[in-house]
């Protein structure tokens, strides 16, 4: 699962993290290391979605072993996706469309718990790139909108990734948000079925970011878009939350 280097903080100190820390602008051009040619401006033309799921509550988290804790900063996956936005803005242009899908449950409640305003920062970054945020609630509202977010016909997707907690069959929205080391919302490889083809260019570039996911839920993406999703057939590791990268003995695969 996705741990952070970061102690808790005040919401001061907090604030003072998210508003300098987030990015640099070579940070995030240099960030995933996938490669440059698919990373031109002369990708195909469509939308490109990115996905965040949410972070655990410190308060479950407390209760495991130091080693064994996640999400100590709330940003893990804001940050990153983040990052992205600002490399493909710079690759594709200003212009080019992305939509952020964010699991809001989750921040909404780290932000109770931090006593910070972890809505507006994420809607701030909404604003700064102008780019268009959703609020999910659950793995349906993902598929409801990769499937009819747009006119599909004219509009397809031609890149998705996934910032959060994940296993081998599953992105995992709230993982220890709501009770301790369980997921109460999701998005099932067996609901996968539900999206539609058409929806997706055919050299669109999917990727997890997730833990294990490269272990299954991959190939049943592929399976139902018929477009092969990059996944970690392991952990990955937000230890640098700028660069998520797979932990020692894990390997990318699709």
């Amino acid at each position: 699962m996705a741990r952070s280097p970061f102690p808790s903080t005040r919401p001061a100190l907090a604030a003072l993290v998210f508003a300098t820390a987030l990015l640099t602008a070579s940070d995030a051009f240099a960030l995933f290391g996938l490669g440059g040619s698919s990373r031109s401006k002369n990708g195909p033309d469509g939308e490109f979605v990115i996905l965040s799921g949410g972070p655990a509550l410190r308060r479950w988290e407390n209760l495991r072993k130091e080693p064994d804790q996640h999400d100590r900063w709330w940003g893990n996956f804001i940050r990153p996706a983040r990052a992205r936005i600002q490399e493909l803005q710079k690759t594709r242009g200003a212009n080019y469309p992305i939509t952020w899908l964010v699991y809001r449950p989750a921040y909404v409640s780290r932000a109770a718990e931090d006593g910070s305003p972890l809505v507006d920062w994420i809607e701030s970054v909404r604003d700064k790139y102008g780019i268009k945020l959703i609020w999910v609630n659950s793995g349906q509202d993902v598929i409801n909108y990769l499937n009819g977010g747009g006119n599909r016909k004219r509009n397809k997707i031609v890149g998705f990734e996934y910032y959060g907690h994940s296993n081998r069959h599953a992105f995992m929205f709230d993982y220890s948000s709501q009770i301790m080391g369980v997921c109460t919302a999701w998005l099932h490889e067996r609901d996968l079925k539900q999206l539609k083809r058409s929806a997706f260019n055919r050299k669109a570039e999917c990727r997890s970011y997730g833990c294990h996911t490269g272990e299954s839920m991959s190939a049943k993406w592929k399976s139902a878009t018929r477009v092969k999703m990059w996944g970690a057939h392991g952990k990955t590791d937000y230890a640098n939350p700028l660069k998520p990268v797979i932990s020692p003995g894990g390997y990318w695969k699709y």
